[in-house]
C-alpha cells in the first residue's frame, strides 16, 4: 500500500525536524509565544501544522545516523529562536517606549505582569504592548508567520540552517534600532514633562505655597496622557513599519 511507503526513515525524520521548526517558533515569536497559551497547546498547534505542511515537505538531504539527527534538530531550534529574536526584537520597541513613559510619569513603581512575557513590567509598557498585540492580529502577523514557514521549507532545508555573520550583525542593529526608536516614541512626552517640570520649577519660585506633589504631579500625569493618547496611532504606525522591516530582512535568508 502506497501509505505505508510513506513510514520509512526519510519521512519519519523530516516529520520530526519539521515539529521542532515550528515549536521553536511558536515559543520564540511574538502572538504564538504569548505567556497565556498553554505550552501543551503551543506543541500541540506544531503538531497539528506540521501535518498540515507535511505533503508540502522537501526531501531529507542529510544523512539519518543520531549524531546527525541531534544536529539536525538544534538546528531547527536555533532557527525558530533566530526569526523570534529578529521579531522579538521589533516588538519590544513599544514595551522599552512604555517603559520611559512610565519613568516620566512617576509611574515607574507601578508594574504588573505582562501577559505577552510573563514578567513584571510598568503599567504603560503593559497598556502599549496589549494594543500592540492587537495591532499585530490587525496586520495578520500570524498569517505571515506561517507564510514564512511554508516559504522557509523550499528555500531552507531541514536541518540545514546556519547563524551567518550577517544576522549577528542585524540582531546588534536592530537591538541598537531598538532603543533609538523607542526614544523616539517617547520624545514628545519626555519634552512635554522636562518643560513642565521647568514651569513648576518656575512656579515653586515665585509661589512657594504652590504643593508639587499635591497639584503639579496630577496636572503632568493628566498632560501625559493627553500626548499618549495623540500619538498612540503614529505609535502602532511604527511598530507596523518595524515589523515589516524585521520581515523584509527575513525575506533576505533565502
Amino acid at each position: 500500500m502506497e501509505w505505508i511507503q510513506l513510514i520509512n526513515d526519510d519521512y519519519v525524520v523530516g516529520f520530526i525536524l519539521l515539529f521542532f521548526r515550528f515549536a521553536a517558533l511558536f515559543m520564540a515569536t511574538p502572538i504564538f509565544s504569548h505567556k497565556s497559551i498553554p505550552i501543551n497547546i503551543k506543541f500541540a498547534m506544531a503538531f497539528f501544522f506540521s501535518i498540515v505542511f507535511y505533503p508540502s515537505m522537501p526531501e531529507l538531504s542529510i544523512e539519518i545516523t543520531v549524531p546527525t539527527i541531534v544536529i539536525a534538530i538544534l538546528s531547527e531550534l536555533f532557527f525558530g529562536l533566530a526569526i523570534g529574536i529578529i521579531l522579538q526584537l521589533a516588538f519590544n520597541v513599544i514595551t522599552f517606549a512604555g517603559g520611559i513613559i512610565s519613568f516620566m510619569m512617576g509611574f515607574s513603581m507601578a508594574s504588573a505582569i505582562d501577559p505577552q512575557s510573563g514578567v513584571s513590567m510598568p503599567i504603560i509598557s503593559q497598556f502599549l504592548s496589549l494594543m500592540a498585540l492587537m495591532v499585530l492580529f490587525v496586520i495578520d502577523l500570524h498569517h505571515w508567520i506561517l507564510l514564512f514557514i511554508s516559504e522557509s521549507l523550499s528555500k531552507i532545508p531541514l536541518g540545514g540552517f546556519l547563524m551567518t555573520e550577517d544576522m549577528f550583525n542585524y540582531i546588534i542593529e536592530a537591538t541598537t534600532n531598538m532603543f533609538m526608536v523607542g526614544f523616539m516614541i517617547a520624545f514628545p512626552i519626555i519634552a512635554l514633562s522636562w518643560l513642565a517640570d521647568i514651569i513648576f520649577g518656575m512656579l515653586m519660585k515665585t509661589m512657594p505655597q504652590f504643593n508639587l506633589l499635591v497639584i503639579g504631579f496630577p496636572i503632568k500625569i493628566m498632560v501625559v496622557f493627553m500626548v499618549l493618547i495623540a500619538t498612540l496611532s503614529a505609535t502602532m504606525l511604527i511598530l507596523k513599519e518595524q515589523m515589516q522591516e524585521a520581515f523584509n530582512y527575513l525575506e533576505m535568508l533565502f
